[in-house]
């Protein structure tokens, strides 16, 4: 890719990143589409981010687009990652579910998933309040889903090098939850991969999962302008049950949804109920 990107050609390219998937790039994010797309335009015998673009509004490039999208909206996650979403789940929110009657099965929705680490990390945290209440939440989903099919096929796997094991999982974890393979990476053991079931899907699409207790929807909305953000939240809030919870990440915020959402105080850590 040439030194500079041309206005037009970013201007352009910013249109189609939010027409695909939403995500709406800031005026000086230049250096994030070079870093992330460079490997492309190598592959492609492109120059330009221009040219790119005219490549891909053409017939027949769905694949190109995807590539495309793929390497934009794809980040690096963790295992456990901010730790007190995990640990409200298993000292408030699963306790209080377990109390609940009527509440089978308990359905959780992990929304931009990345790589699995966020939807196993909640499994694992089941497999641990199971432990120490045995015969509790004995019957739970967790549905997980990403807009890039790339990352899903690595979540389906479950297969992990070491360098991503490192992220945020502890040793102990790590033992009791993976096993070696003869690759030398680490397999998601199946009591925990069989949890959660993945799906390919676009928040901007209409959501089709059924009802669900509990929403992870962290870490993605900052790259939302605040109109969509809005929508999204206020869609997730419809999927809800009555006295249902989102999750959001530790820089994001409802804004103007009180009518909808009662926030949470856990001590530390936020989340949101369904009024």
């Amino acid at each position: 890719m040439k030194a500079e990107i041309a206005p037009q050609e970013y201007e352009a390219f910013k249109s189609f990143l939010l027409d695909a998937s939403g995500i709406l790039l800031g005026d000086n994010k230049q250096y994030l589409v070079k870093s992330r797309l460079r490997r492309i335009l190598e592959e492609n015998e492109l120059k330009s981010l221009g040219e790119l673009n005219g490549l891909m509004s053409r017939p027949g490039k769905a694949r190109l687009r995807e590539v495309v999208i793929d390497a934009m909206t794809t980040n690096e996650t963790l295992w456990f990652r901010d730790n007190h979403p995990f640990r409200i789940l298993r000292e408030k929110l699963f306790p209080e579910f377990v109390e609940r009657p009527g509440i089978a099965p308990l359905r959780v929705w992990s929304a931009a998933c990345s790589t699995g680490q966020e939807p196993y990390s909640v499994a694992m945290a089941v497999d641990e309040f199971r432990r120490q209440k045995p015969g509790s939440l004995r019957d739970v989903q967790i549905v997980a889903t990403d807009i890039s099919k790339s990352v899903l096929d690595v979540a389906r796997r479950g297969e992990y090098e070491m360098i991503a094991i490192g992220r945020g999982l502890s040793p102990e974890r790590q033992k009791h939850f993976f096993s070696a393979s003869a690759s030398g990476s680490w397999q998601i053991r199946p009591q925990i991969k069989d949890m959660v079931e993945f799906r390919e899907h676009n928040l901007l699409d209409r959501f089709m999962f059924g009802r669900f207790d509990i929403v992870l929807c962290r870490n993605v909305l900052i790259y939302f302008s605040a109109d969509l953000k809005k929508d999204i939240l206020t869609r997730i809030h419809a999927t809800l049950n009555p006295g249902g919870y989102l999750i959001l990440g530790a820089s994001e915020s409802l804004n103007g949804l009180s009518d909808l959402y009662e926030m949470v105080q856990c001590s530390p850590g936020i989340i949101y109920r369904k009024k």
